[in-house]
């Protein structure tokens, strides 16, 4: 039996530059996190030859074509398992339609998982590309490429994505001071709505070419960012997010609506330095960046949704569990 735990994500700035379109021409990165909720994928052998595969629903068959979960089929055709396993999906966090790049932390979870239970030990600048060239290349789904990179490898990273197509992981090192400040200014809220990311990155994607300049903007961005939270400069990096979100939100027509808006405004006012939605956008989780004094003001603006309180992650996918029988 092989346990593996991926992190989850929350982008800070400079998504959406993390798009092939974009970056093979121009250039991007993302400053990103790893977070303390987990996807745990479970790999275990069978006595029959049968494949069995355990989320949301349970799926029984005889070969891996038949499977419906698509990025477990591919996974597997990847590693050349094909027989006789059961695999198992557990998460902190219900994976749908959250914004934590829960997909992505499914993909190189169970590459890595897969890849154990064959006996090979696999670096995540591996685990990352095998798990965009599945998402991204066999199954075509319209996404960047941050959200493999920051599951495999963990950390506060800021994450280049180069013309000629290299993805360049720059773990910040902050120092436990300021992780703890990090983490203490981070307030997490469940907007109560779930929405298909496809269709919003969708939109997305298809607008790349007429938002070429805003998306500039964006990793550059990104680019302050790292500097100001390497100098310890949390509020200013709140305001920097504020700025993000008001460029993010002219990308694609569905990264927010009214009451989106009307949460992210209460905690503004409220005394939120800024936030963001994560992921595509449309619901799921607002991150927001608030002073230790204005936590309990922020909480009642935010009217009831429920707080998810969050760490920062050291490390990306690894073994927590191996018996080989």
């Amino acid at each position: 039996m092989i346990i593996t735990q991926t992190p989850l994500r929350i982008s800070f700035l400079g998504g959406g530059t993390d798009f092939l379109q974009f970056y093979r021409e121009h250039g991007g990165c993302v400053l990103t996190t790893a977070i303390d909720k987990y996807v745990y994928c479970i790999v275990q052998k069978r006595f029959d030859e049968m494949i069995v595969v355990g989320y949301s629903k349970k799926e029984w068959v005889e070969k891996v074509d038949m499977l419906e979960h698509e990025l477990v089929r591919e996974a597997m055709k990847r590693t050349g398992v094909d027989r006789g396993v059961e695999i198992t999906f557990l998460s902190d966090v219900p994976a749908a339609g959250t914004g934590l790049g829960s997909s992505s932390s499914v993909t190189v979870g169970v590459l890595n998982a897969l890849y154990q239970y064959t006996g090979r030990a696999i670096e995540a600048e591996r685990l990352a590309r095998e798990a965009c060239e599945i998402e991204i290349e066999i199954l075509g789904k319209p996404i960047g490429v941050q959200d493999q990179y920051i599951a495999a490898y963990g950390g506060v990273d800021f994450i280049e994505f180069r013309k000629d197509g290299v993805v360049s992981v720059e773990p910040l090192g902050l120092p436990e001071e300021l992780r703890a400040d990090l983490e203490s200014s981070m307030m997490i809220f469940f907007t109560g709505k779930t929405r298909k990311a496809d269709v919003v990155l969708k939109e997305q994607k298809e607008n790349i070419d007429k938002k070429n300049e805003v998306l500039s903007e964006m990793a550059q961005q990104a680019r302050a960012g790292r500097r100001l939270l390497q100098n310890g400069k949390i509020a200013q990096l709140g305001k920097l997010l504020d700025e993000g979100w008001k460029l993010k939100k002219t990308l694609a027509s569905k990264i927010t609506d009214s009451e989106i808006d009307k949460m992210y405004a209460a905690a503004k006012k409220a005394g939120a330095f800024g936030g963001k939605i994560s992921g595509a956008g449309g619901g799921g989780f607002m991150t927001l960046f608030v002073p230790t004094s204005k936590r309990d003001s922020v909480r009642r603006a935010m009217n009831g949704l429920r707080e998810m309180p969050v760490g920062l992650a050291k490390d990306g996918s690894k073994v927590i569990f191996n018996i080989n029988r």
